[in-house]
């Protein structure tokens, strides 16, 4: 008689195998699609995360082969072992691979063999301060740190009750150029999860633009909320949204910028690989989204408007393998022959409508001093050294802080300034309640020639004549301009705890800022009266600060 049993058993055995494999590859399915829109790993080979998101679901489809094959024990050992190895050499030879390919992309990154590579990830050009650093008015300089620009930001915040008590400010001050003046501008975010979820339809209702000059904070208020950004969840959120359109694009971290209309947009850098898999980090182009549509472009050469595509840790970063390898990696420790390196810290300068990055540049003996500076455009990398011994920034901090220690001020990290040709450090020293109370400027090449003042123009005048004293510029007269009219506008505004008077003349452009607590005469004056104010020539813009005030 025919034994149907043995007619059936091959079919049963390759309906097994097909159904082992199903559930296994679902379970792995499961788990890397949550691994990913948890994680977010970019898919690409010069993305480390990718090995190890690979490498995990691999471990995880041996791992089922191993329950879904359990039940072939009741047949033997060997007929388990060979279901085992029947499902899983596969993912076991990609772990295999990716252990291979891995280990090969680091050797092909390696400092040792591509010091050369990595020296030419930076272009350092000669410079020449006095031609490329033009003298900026004080209307153009920006007198607020970041830390002052939060604050200043938390405090406007408070003043709106419609939204103190579902928002807040982030963290994320951006320095940007708008419209030729220095301003940081950043984003609100949602409270808690709580508050998104109220919140979210529609979306984040407004942005912060901190005037760096005039310390005017400005609450830019948004017909359609933005519905994209790093506070936000699921698809909405910025770096999923990114993700999920971009798989395969590595990213720096973004930046909030505005347009010329005051459009909010996220600048995402694309990170790309210059020295082998995984070294060398460079930008290629930005995506650029539209923070309240969500609508997003990938461009390789941005608009003139974004001002920050190149991250300042990145252009550090290169600096300093320019700095080490520009003689080959075993000079960088053994000789160390012309090896510099960027200094701790750095600060931002506009110039020409563009960002500015700006680090001093020392030996690699780990001295006080610096050998020069480097300015760099952080929109087109574009790099200049700057040859200028002298001072480090923290020196000059030190030498700032120490004129004035009887009153126990802090100084703010330098900006870099062209006064009389002189690269000048310009600080700002505050009190305990981290207040602005006076300015001084340092030179950079004899950090013993500190001047101060109660405000910026008068912080430069003795600065100059200083540096005529020491015979480091002729001596030079300062002119200072009087004008009288009569007021037709009296503003006024309290920027630090003082009380600034914004006054504007009859038939006159400009404002003229005096503080309250520098002329209490101001606080008298009523629109009608006619003044005599003194200010200094270089003082000049839409506002203008006083030196002296008659009546």
């Amino acid at each position: 008689m025919f034994d149907y049993s043995n007619a059936v058993e091959p079919g049963r055995k390759i309906n097994s195998r097909w159904l082992r494999f199903l559930i296994n590859f679902a379970v792995t399915a499961v788990v890397g699609f949550v691994y990913f829109y948890i994680n977010l790993p970019a898919l690409s080979i010069h993305a480390q995360e990718f090995y190890w998101f690979v490498g995990l679901l691999c471990l995880v489809y041996i791992g089922c082969s191993l329950v879904t094959s359990g039940h072939g024990l009741r047949s033997g050992v060997r007929e388990y072992l060979g279901h085992v190895k029947e499902q899983c050499i596969i993912p076991g030879a990609i772990i295999v691979l990716l252990v291979a390919v891995f280990l090969l992309g680091g050797i092909s990154s390696w400092t040792v063999i591509r010091a050369n590579s990595y020296k030419n990830l930076l272009t350092v050009e000669p410079g020449d301060f006095a031609e490329d650093v033009a003298e900026i008015s004080f209307d153009k300089i920006p007198l607020l740190d970041a830390q002052s620009a939060m604050r200043l930001g938390d405090r406007k915040l408070g003043e709106l009750a419609d939204m103190v008590s579902q928002f807040e400010v982030a963290d994320n001050y951006t320095q940007i150029n708008y419209k030729n003046r220095p301003v940081r501008v950043t984003p609100l975010v949602y409270g808690d999860v709580i508050k998104w979820f109220n919140n979210r339809r529609e979306g984040l209702p407004a942005y912060l633009i901190i005037d760096m000059v005039s310390q005017n904070v400005e609450v830019v208020r948004l017909s359609a909320g933005m519905k994209y950004s790093p506070s936000e969840y699921f698809g909405r959120n910025l770096k999923r949204h990114l993700r999920f359109n971009y798989p395969t694009y590595l990213f720096a971290e973004p930046t909030f910028e505005i347009n010329e209309d005051r459009e909010p947009y996220w600048i995402c850098p694309r990170i790309v690989k210059r020295v082998g898999l995984f070294g060398g980090d460079d930008v290629k182009g930005a995506v650029m989204i539209n923070a309240i549509t969500g609508e997003h472009e990938y461009v390789e050469e941005v608009p003139t408007w974004v001002d920050r595509v190149y991250p300042a840790d990145l252009i550090v970063q290169q600096y300093d393998y320019y700095g080490y390898y520009r003689n080959g990696f075993f000079n960088s420790i053994l000789g160390q022959k012309d090896v510099t390196l960027t200094t701790s810290g750095y600060n931002y300068i506009a110039l020409d409508d563009d960002v500015y990055m700006y680090t001093g540049i020392t030996s690699a003996g780990g001295d006080q001093s610096n050998i020069g500076f480097i300015l760099s455009n952080q929109r087109t990398k574009e790099t200049k050294f700057y040859p200028c011994a002298g001072a480090t920034e923290y020196s000059a901090m030190s030498s700032a802080e120490g004129i004035v220690q009887h009153l126990g001020y802090d100084s703010t990290f330098p900006l870099l300034l062209n006064i009389s040709d002189e690269p000048t450090y310009f600080v700002a020293l505050k009190d305990n309640a981290q207040l602005v109370k006076m300015y001084a400027m340092v030179n950079v090449r004899q950090y013993q020639i500190v001047a101060t003042g109660a405000t910026p123009a008068e912080c430069e005048r003795e600065y100059i004549r200083l540096l005529a004293t020491q015979g480091i510029t002729e001596e030079t007269e300062i002119i200072e301009t009087t004008v009288s009219g009569k007021i037709v506008e009296i503003r006024s505004a309290v920027i630090d705890g003082n009380t600034v008077y914004y006054l504007k003349l009859e038939n006159d452009a400009p404002y003229y800022a005096v503080k309250a607590k520098d002329d209490q005469i101001a606080v008298t004056l009523s629109v009608g009266d006619t003044v005599t104010l003194e200010i200094d020539s270089a003082s000049t813009g839409e506002i203008r600060s006083v030196l002296s005030l008659k009546r």
